[in-house]
């Protein structure tokens, strides 16, 4: 069963940190939080965003960056970023492997990124937007990662009713 991770380095906003929490329990992905949040785990609105989804969610949060890596030990890790050179298709995501999004403000740090500069992805955008989004990029590279790995353990097919209408 492919397994896939994302990554929230430092996120601010308990909204879109809901709203992620939310697909990732439909999406059966793991969520990991880095350290420091910009709001309370308890807070209503993380709950809210993510509504009776929250309880269920698989998360686990980390103090700061190196310790995500030192409980990751070489996990495979892409990230995320405007600054990206390749787009989020141009990659093979592997069963699971890390998606990292950096905080809603400023992103990734810089620091991290030249270090990973190969496993660096973008949304493509036009070029005077600043960025999407942070629960919409979540969902579209996440989305993208699910298909290259043929939405293994997903529900394809939905079922319709036949209603009559007076």
């Amino acid at each position: 069963m492919a397994r896939l991770n994302i990554v929230l380095h430092e996120p601010e906003i308990p909204a879109n940190t809901g709203n992620i929490g939310r697909t990732c329990v439909a999406t059966g992905t793991r969520l990991h939080l880095i350290e420091p949040l910009g709001f309370s785990l308890s807070e209503k609105a993380i709950k809210r965003a993510g509504m009776d989804y929250w309880k269920d969610l698989d998360v686990t949060t980390y103090l700061d960056y190196e310790e995500f890596l030192q409980k990751n030990p070489g996990a495979k890790i892409y990230y995320a970023t405007t600054k990206g050179l390749q787009t989020y298709t141009d990659v093979k995501f592997e069963d699971d492997c890390y998606i990292m999004f950096g905080k809603e403000s400023a992103g990734i740090p810089e620091e991290i990124l030249m270090k990973h500069k190969e496993n660096c992805i973008r949304i493509p955008m036009i070029n005077d937007i600043r960025s999407l989004n942070l629960s919409n990029s979540v969902a579209i590279v996440l989305y993208e990662a699910l298909r290259q790995n043929n939405f293994d353990h997903m529900q394809l097919q939905g079922e319709l009713h036949d209603h009559k209408w007076e």
